[in-house]
């Protein structure tokens, strides 16, 4: 379902715009030219300790590579498959990147810790932790999970913020505040809302995109802990979350109210709706699986071998292969999608994090608009 954000919406993006000149200094290069086509249909993997890697879909030969700073995770892309975009830990800002040259042409500052990145229309929507420490969020009930819990209850740390950045100007314009440890990001089928996964606070947030006002948050504790994908489905009437160690999911209706549940293998993270919205997709981190699931029973079809601590994947645009990112053992699995077979395993070094495809493909951190 294509998403169009209102006129009123965008006249106050524009407006905010205007009035951010206080913003951070950004790099004075251009953004791609308007003319330059997008490249052949191909995959870009991020890396946490890498640069952007990119593979031919013909025959998934590495062709590339961008170096965008360490700690490169969350990626989006144009609808028109110019401009790729990366969230970058090292330098804490946004990289754009001109695709047809695959030159980073603006870095965009952006806060502590930036993860989460979607694109909706020429907005960047990335989520960032001001009160990040650094290294993987501490065991629940822990020790050291009960004192970040505490500081938190007292005031003493910043929740995460959404930084929404226009690639027009390749400048950030507002902020929206969400939860602690803001994992996924989606918006509503008219472009109105941006729903947000909040990890640490153990709910799923809802926030008017023109206010940045928090107009519903669904506590998903009772029902499992640590939300972390979130997914609209195809016609807009669902959303699926995914709770990392409640080794759950969850299935929320258009009004954001919980009307199901079903349990998935070990630590769900990344996953989506198929394109025709029948089936759900969802990376098991430390299941060394992906799962796919009726969209309507939620009942579990079949189950793909997969690596370990495989985050994100993608569909290539004919949605017949999975381009599956698996940052523990390394390595990125093509897999067929219908069969589960292996198609090719390519060894990658430096954690692969997230997969985006061009043409824009459905997958765990986009879909097409």
């Amino acid at each position: 379902m294509k998403l169009k954000m209102t006129a009123l919406a965008l006249s106050t993006v524009v407006a905010l715009a205007a009035c951010s000149k206080k913003e951070e200094a950004v790099a004075p290069e251009a953004a791609a030219p308007a003319e330059q086509a997008a490249p052949a249909a191909v995959a870009y993997v991020t890396h946490q300790d890498g640069p952007v890697t990119i593979y031919s879909l013909a025959d998934y030969t590495k062709i590339g590579e961008i170096v965008v700073g360490e700690g490169g995770r969350g990626v989006g892309l144009t609808e028109d498959g110019k401009l790729l975009v990366v969230a970058v830990k090292e330098t804490k800002d946004l990289a754009i990147v001109d695709t047809a040259t695959n030159q980073v042409v603006r870095r965009v500052p952006v806060g502590i810790n930036p993860e989460f990145v979607r694109v909706l229309g020429n907005l960047a929507f990335v989520a960032y932790e001001p009160a990040s420490k650094g290294g993987p969020p501490p065991k629940p009930g822990s020790a050291e999970a009960k004192a970040i819990e505490k500081e938190r209850e007292e005031g003493d740390e910043l929740p995460a913020q959404v930084a929404i950045i226009d690639l027009v100007k390749g400048e950030k314009i507002k902020e929206i505040t969400a939860g602690f440890e803001t994992e996924g990001i989606e918006f509503s089928g008219d472009g109105k809302h941006i729903i947000v996964t909040n990890e640490a606070d153990e709910n799923v947030s809802v926030h008017d995109i023109e206010t940045g006002e928090k107009i519903k948050q669904i506590d998903t504790e009772k029902y499992g802990i640590r939300p972390r994908g979130v997914k609209r489905s195809p016609d807009g009437e669902q959303f699926v979350v995914t709770l990392e160690y409640g080794n759950k999911m969850l299935i929320l209706d258009k009004e954001y109210n919980v009307i199901n549940e079903a349990p998935t293998g070990e630590v769900p993270y990344g996953v989506t709706y198929t394109r025709d919205g029948s089936e759900i997709v969802v990376a098991l981190a430390r299941g060394k699986a992906i799962q796919v699931f009726d969209a309507k029973t939620l009942e579990l079809k079949r189950e793909m071998p997969a690596g370990d601590r495989c985050w994100h994947f993608s569909f290539t645009p004919d949605d017949k292969q999975l381009i599956v990112a698996c940052g523990r053992s390394n390595n990125i699995l093509v897999l067929d999608y219908a069969t589960g077979s292996l198609i090719k395993d390519i060894p990658e070094g430096n954690m692969p994090w997230g997969v985006m495809v061009s043409p824009k493909s459905v997958g765990s951190l986009d879909i097409p608009g």
